[in-house]
């Protein structure tokens, strides 16, 4: 495999000034023990696990009594957000070997704990599993509305970057101290995400080569752009035009209904939309978009999953990305370690097709294979 170019050297410079730029004092990278969660904080209906459950394991008789647990806080920054909680599952018996890890990331208003029934799947298959709360969730909401406050809190004070941004530092500061433990082999450890999960581990790799392979679910997009120069390099206004910005507004309406009456305006239209992620995520729908994100990762394996019919993730949105993707792997010559999947009839769900895909991926790359970090 070759180096990286020099898109990717000033990608990851430009990304790390902005993730700097809002940040608070850094802090030693120390992990402190803590306790499980008892009754984890759920910021909406608790989604099914059904697919999650259906993740390959190791037939093994009372798998919870050969599991270790870890709870720890790991310190990435000095405001109060800057205490990350993790949840750590891996086998009890002694390895000579140190181990693939795997960083599994939570969608919106979820947390850590709905994740383990992923994390005992892959643990029980000689995996060190992680799963963390992002900002706001889990552990670090102090109420169910702490999500939505802190997207808010940003529009109108710019001082903190809680959608994707501000999680993707914990990643970085996250790869350093797993990279350092004696039981992780610091050459394999992936990370994986569901929808907001997705959106993190897509840009956690595109940040981080530590992050040898990746999986988002139903998370990558092309976020709209209405820059006109960048629209004719990206070859089109398709998010625009087509009005495909609108189901991933949704998502988060409080934040742009917000944003709307502070600008005056009856209805949230395109502009609101563009001036929300530039204030709260300077460059996602610019420099940092999926055009320029995605092929920065290559040659490190990629696998995208997403639904066919997934109205957060339109597939016309995702024409160009892929072609740049594609093309950047083709020049680092790894065409084979990039993947695109759409499943048909799929909207905005994981489902057991997509768990499977992402298990023989991360099995193909950080067991049977090997991976180089650049």
């Amino acid at each position: 495999m070759e180096t990286p170019t020099n898109e990717a050297v000033d990608f990851r410079s430009e990304f790390l000034r902005v993730l700097r730029s809002r940040r608070s004092p850094e802090v030693p990278l120390v992990a402190e023990c803590s306790k499980p969660v008892e009754d984890p904080v759920f910021q909406n209906d608790v989604p099914s696990t059904e697919a999650l459950e259906s993740c390959p394991k190791e037939n093994i008789n009372d798998l919870k009594e050969v599991l270790k647990e870890e709870n720890l806080h790991l310190h990435t920054e000095a405001a109060e957000q800057g205490r990350l909680p993790l949840l750590i599952l891996s086998l009890k018996e002694k390895s000579e070997e140190r181990r693939p890890a795997i960083v599994f990331m939570h969608g919106t208003n979820t947390n850590k704990e709905w994740l383990r029934p992923w994390l005992e799947a892959y643990a029980s298959r000689g995996y060190v599993a992680i799963g963390l709360d992002s900002r706001y969730h889990g552990e670090r909401a102090h109420s169910k509305t702490a999500y939505r406050d802190a997207l808010i809190s940003s529009w109108k004070n710019g001082d903190t970057m809680p959608f994707i941004f501000d999680t993707v530092w914990d990643l970085i500061k996250l790869a350093e101290h797993l990279t350092q433990r004696e039981d992780i082999d610091p050459k394999r450890i992936g990370i994986t995400g569901i929808s907001l999960g997705g959106m993190h581990a897509w840009f956690a790799a595109a940040a981080d080569t530590r992050y040898s392979v990746t999986v988002p679910l139903i998370g990558v997009q092309k976020t709209i752009q209405v820059n006109e120069m960048l629209n004719v390099e990206q070859g089109f206004r398709w998010a625009i035009e087509n009005d495909e910005w609108e189901a991933r507004v949704n998502s988060i309406k409080p934040l742009f209904e917000e944003a709307r009456i502070d600008m005056g305006k009856s209805e949230i239209d395109k502009e609101v939309v563009e001036k929300v992620w530039n204030r709260i995520a300077p460059g996602l729908a610019s420099q940092f978009d999926s055009p320029y994100s995605l092929p920065v990762t290559a040659p490190r394996p990629l696998y995208l999953l997403n639904g066919a019919k997934d109205p957060r993730c339109p597939l016309g949105g995702l024409v160009v990305p892929l072609e740049k993707a594609q093309k950047a792997y083709e020049e680092t010559a790894s065409p084979g370690n990039f993947k695109f999947v759409a499943e048909d009839g799929v909207g905005h769900e994981v489902t057991s097709f997509m768990i499977k895909e992402t298990s023989d991926w991360f099995d193909k790359f950080l067991k049977q294979g090997s991976v180089t970090s650049y």
